[in-house]
């Protein structure tokens, strides 16, 4: 584990805590997070006391996690269902719960929620060990929130790792319930059986806001189109959780009405998911066209992109 600020990487004992790495930033402010594919980034504000001691205990829980997560990988993999068997793990329940809703509507499992219950589990911690004017944890654009009394943050959506341009920011404040953000879409590290170049979800928990981007992203599509290409999500990686079943790796141009198409399927399980409480908005975007759904998005979201920091989706 790398030395940084505050003594970090001197009291591990374990030989998981050797093999994740924790370490700050160039910039200062900014606290890294790496053990195997969990890459979190996190920010915190207040009293440079409480700051220090919230990025101790996001170090002191993140070394565990992984760990925690493979012990049960085999059940976490498998098909949500309503007689699905509770895992014993915190962020394992975590992804449980946040798949259930949709348990008998599709397939999914509890690795649709992993990033998000990683963030929140995160978050908790520092929460538990300090008092924060605002915070987030980034787990691959996952995002877990904390915003104190008058706080805001200006949350950034963009396109994809492979194409970081913004489509769109939103002002989210202390009065508002969304406390997670993620972003689905077959451009993501996550496999898609949809062609949404993203999908952004503003939800009031963190693993919320993944499986419900996991499903709405799914959704918009154009099934047997040409210009999709899929592949078995076995045949790109072997142990994934999808095993056969085909999901996205190439969108070809597609003509505006069929944009529109692709969209509108969308929207549609975007806005059930508005009515059942699960979500308070969605973006979703595809090939330069995007579509808002709920009552946050349609205040505040699309706004131009501003200037200060951004917590990115």
């Amino acid at each position: 584990m790398a030395a940084g600020v505050g003594g970090f990487g001197k009291t591990e004992k374990s030989a998981m805590r050797t093999r994740a790495q924790i370490r700050m930033l160039g910039d200062g402010r900014r606290l890294h997070l790496h053990d195997g594919p969990i890459d979190v980034i996190v920010e915190a504000f207040g009293d440079a006391g409480q700051v220090n001691a919230a990025y101790r205990a996001a170090g002191d829980r993140f070394v565990t996690i992984l760990d925690e997560l493979c012990s049960e990988l085999a059940l976490l993999r498998r098909p949500c269902c309503a007689e699905s068997s509770w895992p014993e793990g915190r962020v394992a329940r975590r992804m449980l719960a946040a798949v259930m809703p949709y348990a008998s509507q599709c397939f999914i499992t509890p690795m649709a929620a992993v990033a998000g219950a990683v963030a929140e589990e995160i978050l908790e911690a520092m929460m538990s060990a300090a008092e924060l004017k605002r915070a987030y944890v980034n787990d691959g654009g996952d995002i877990a929130l904390h915003l104190g009394a008058g706080e805001q943050w200006v949350v950034g959506m963009v396109e994809g790792p492979d194409r970081p341009s913004l489509f769109g920011t939103t002002r989210l404040t202390a009065a508002d319930a969304v406390r997670g953000i993620a972003t689905s879409g077959w451009r993501g590290r996550s496999f898609s059986f949809g062609i949404a170049d993203a999908v952004t979800v503003l939800a009031e928990r963190a693993a919320a806001a993944d499986a419900a981007a996991t499903i709405i992203a799914n959704a918009v599509d154009l099934p047997g189109h040409s210009a999709i290409v899929r592949v078995p999500a076995r045949e790109i990686a072997p142990d994934s959780d999808l095993g056969d079943r085909l999901v996205t790796q190439k969108v070809g141009d597609l003509c505006a009405s069929e944009i529109d198409e692709a969209l509108a399927s969308g929207v549609e399980p975007a806005k059930r998911l508005l009515r059942m409480g699960l979500i308070r908005a969605a973006a979703l975007h595809l090939q330069g066209e995007t579509r808002v759904a709920g009552s946050i998005g349609e205040s505040k979201m699309m706004m131009p992109a501003c200037e200060g920091n951004l917590v990115h989706g």
